[in-house]
């Protein structure tokens, strides 16, 4: 599908960016979510948008190459019964919450809102890394690490708004890069508790925090590896016999 999409894509001289935006790039306002309205998908329930943040705060290490990113989300409408956000005692404080660097729209009739991951987009329109937020960025509904895991297959975008090429080309990224998700979203959490032992404070609104996991990402070796292994049978039979050893414990090596 990736490869179908980037195909459609070239053919039409056009990049994912510019599905999102649906006008020139050079019109892109910084902090907007393109397209007008976000992407909402009422039978699967997930959404997303596209956004850059101004040119100085793209100039940290690891971003210089960032055009923008796509924050994906699903809303509560798509939670499994008993999977329920994560309610820590400081939560409960009343205080008065930092702005929302990125809060989507609320779409559906529910308020709870898991932010998947983000995935930044370079000027060619490629991905280069993933990330997950902090929740003050998003304002999301925070959910354990392993809840998220098990929802990922959940993200699905139909239908042909903005883009039927840009729907399915970020459906499939996330399957592609599931184990990639799956690390960043335990990274997260493991970087949370950490620091909320280490500052005693409500770690969720601490803006010292901002991306507690970001994994760089290379799409098109992804792919190579991917058909490498389809074209040799010894290859993915190694793979396969690989798959069924037992986990190791945790902390015991890679």
């Amino acid at each position: 599908m990736l490869r179908e999409c980037r195909a459609a894509l070239a053919a039409r001289g056009r990049t994912v960016i510019d599905e999102a935006l649906r006008q020139g790039a050079g019109d892109m306002v910084d902090w907007r979510h393109y397209p007008e309205g976000e992407v909402y998908d009422p039978v699967n329930h997930a959404q997303y948008f596209y956004h850059r943040h101004p040119a100085a705060s793209r100039m940290r290490p690891g971003t210089q190459s960032e055009h923008g990113h796509f924050h994906l989300f699903l809303r509560g409408e798509a939670m499994p019964a008993g999977i329920t956000p994560l309610l820590l005692p400081e939560v409960a404080v009343a205080n008065a919450p930092i702005p929302r660097q990125s809060a989507p729209l609320k779409r559906g009739a529910r308020d709870e809102v898991c932010h998947i991951a983000a995935i930044a987009i370079d000027s060619g329109g490629q991905p280069t890394r993933i990330f997950t937020t902090n929740r003050w960025v998003t304002g999301e509904s925070w959910y354990r690490a392993d809840d998220v895991i098990g929802l990922l297959d959940r993200f699905r975008v139909d239908g042909d708004h903005p883009s039927a090429l840009l729907n399915n080309w970020l459906t499939s990224l996330v399957r592609l890069f599931q184990p990639e998700i799956a690390a960043l979203l335990r990274k997260r959490d493991k970087a949370i508790l950490e620091r909320r032992w280490r500052w005693r404070s409500n770690v969720l609104e601490d803006p010292r925090l901002e991306i507690p996991s970001s994994v760089d990402v290379d799409l098109e070796a992804r792919l190579a590896l991917i058909e490498q292994r389809v074209r040799s049978p010894a290859i993915a039979a190694n793979a396969s016999r690989a798959s069924r050893l037992p986990r190791m414990c945790e902390g015991w090596g890679a």
